[in-house]
């Protein structure tokens, strides 16, 4: 699904930026505001192996635009780590093989591969914690209801959930054997 070639040819994610119609002042001002605390920085710089990080996602998404940033941030520090940006409509591949509950096209998705562009693992559509409370507690509230309060988790989280798992999925890579 992955190749050197397909990956190279996805946008960087200041190419991305550069894309982005819908939020655009949205995604500028997270972007300019994400900065990742000393010991998630800390961690990224100790990622070991070389990793490609493809993101699935649509400039529309208030998701994907709270968590790109943030793993955009963790591409910059971490030395083995690169960042893709792909977009989910363009991509029905990779999308169906990524499912949220093996049924729906939730976004954004980041999958993980491999120096050898062997995928190794993805995260998302959001942070465990969200994704729990959306999934029981947020579905009893109303649409604008719920859409403030994931608003206000992302604000108060400041991407540090997101980083936190991603920087997961790549340890545990590492631990069983890929790179």
């Amino acid at each position: 699904m992955m190749s050197p070639e397909r990956y190279v040819a996805a946008l960087t994610f200041a190419e991305y930026l550069e894309e982005v119609e819908a939020n655009r002042d949205l995604w500028q001002g997270l972007w300019q505001r994400a900065a990742l605390p000393d010991d998630l920085r800390k961690r990224a710089s100790e990622v070991e192996g070389r990793w490609h990080l493809a993101a699935l996602t649509e400039d529309w998404c208030g998701d994907a635009v709270n968590s790109l940033v943030w793993v955009a941030r963790l591409a910059e520090v971490a030395p083995g780590v690169e960042l893709r940006v792909f977009s989910r409509d363009d991509n029905p591949d990779l999308m169906d093989a990524h499912l949220t509950g093996g049924v729906a096209r939730s976004i954004p998705v980041v999958i993980a591969y491999g120096s050898d562009f062997r995928e190794t693992g993805w995260w998302g559509p959001r942070p465990t914690e969200l994704q729990r409370w959306v999934k029981e507690e947020g579905l009893k509230l109303d649409v604008e209801e719920r859409y403030a309060r994931v608003r206000r988790w992302y604000a108060r989280d400041r991407g540090r959930s997101t980083v936190a798992e991603i920087l997961d999925l790549l340890d545990s890579a590492v631990t069983a054997g890929h790179d």
